[in-house]
């Protein structure tokens, strides 16, 4: 699988943000899909012993638009316009987890694409459903000063 980049402070995937999740994003190309493994500590809990449903909502956010990267390429940045999320049963912290997008549909108001957190048995946790869409041109412009931190890390 080949790894997507991270950047500098976003909360999923920065480096250099102390609150963040560093996540790691990996594509499958043969599947075409994107995939992290994840375990979360309880710092990250709204009940005891499962996630917040903001966290698992962000994941599902960032690994359905990053699916859309595999064809589109590690510049391709697209903007969510509607997530809708289903939780099926609490996603619990200190688990191994894993977050999996893929693109459902290219073209018309944009790209479609969904995500599922998964235990380690498949059992999926969450899942959703997203509308991505370019971003304005000034977003654009401000993420010319991050690009130089957009990279591929060891």
């Amino acid at each position: 699988m080949r790894k997507q980049p991270n950047s500098r402070m976003c909360f999923l995937c920065g480096r250099e943000n102390p609150v963040g999740l560093k996540l790691d994003f990996y594509e499958d190309e043969q599947a075409r899909q994107v995939k992290a493994d994840i375990t979360l500590p309880d710092v990250y809990q709204g009940y005891p012993g499962v996630v917040h449903g903001g966290i698992v909502s962000a994941i599902l956010d960032e690994v359905s638009g990053r699916a859309a990267m595999i064809e589109g390429g590690h510049e391709l940045l697209l903007a969510t316009l509607r997530l809708t999320v289903r939780f099926r049963r609490p996603t619990p912290t200190e688990t191994p987890l894993t977050a999996v997008g893929w693109v459902v549909q290219r073209g018309g108001v944009g790209t479609r694409a969904a995500a599922e957190i998964r235990l380690p048995d498949g059992t999926v946790t969450a899942e959703a459903e997203t509308l991505l869409a370019a971003p304005p041109q000034a977003f654009l412009d401000r993420w010319q000063e991050e690009m130089a931190y957009w990279k591929v890390d060891s």
